[in-house]
């Protein structure tokens, strides 16, 4: 396996990443437009490049708490098999290179629950958890009245 490229960042005081092959774009945060009868995780939809794209609330679907905006809010636009999300994080940090021993599986009970963690990369100064934006999206409950909504307005 070679060494897998990942676009880093920041939500509460822990860092994640995902394969860089996901991520279309990093844009500031913009004000999403609501639509009603959606997860609560999901806090609306903004325009990107003339897609509608579904921002979801990475800090609620982590943590269990509404994100928090600041001047370093991002959306990390990522494509899964299905459909293109944009996902609120704190900051986004860098582009890195993670060598595949670097990367551990964890055992911890979390993380054998958590389908989309895919590993932790454990670099010199920092730990760094590997998500996989298909199997994010895919686990959230109400992912497919995102994907149907999505379908009908494009």
């Amino acid at each position: 396996m070679e060494v897998s490229k990942v676009v880093v960042f920041q939500v509460d005081n822990e860092q994640y990443a995902v394969p860089v092959e996901n991520v279309i774009s990093i844009e500031k945060m913009s004000s999403p437009t609501v639509i009603p009868q959606m997860p609560d995780y999901m806090v609306g939809v903004v325009r990107i490049r003339g897609e509608l794209v579904p921002v979801l609330d990475t800090m609620k679907i982590l943590y269990r708490r509404p994100y928090v905006e600041t001047e370093k809010t991002r959306l990390i636009v990522v494509v899964t098999e299905d459909i293109s999300v944009a996902l609120i994080v704190d900051d986004a940090k860098e582009i890195i290179d993670i060598s595949p021993e670097s990367i551990k599986q964890v055992n911890m009970l979390a993380y054998r629950q958590t389908s989309y963690f895919i590993g932790v990369a454990s670099l010199p100064e920092r730990l760094i958890t590997l998500i996989d934006p298909n199997q994010l999206f895919e686990s959230l409950e109400g992912a497919k009245t995102i994907k149907e909504h999505m379908q009908n307005h494009q």
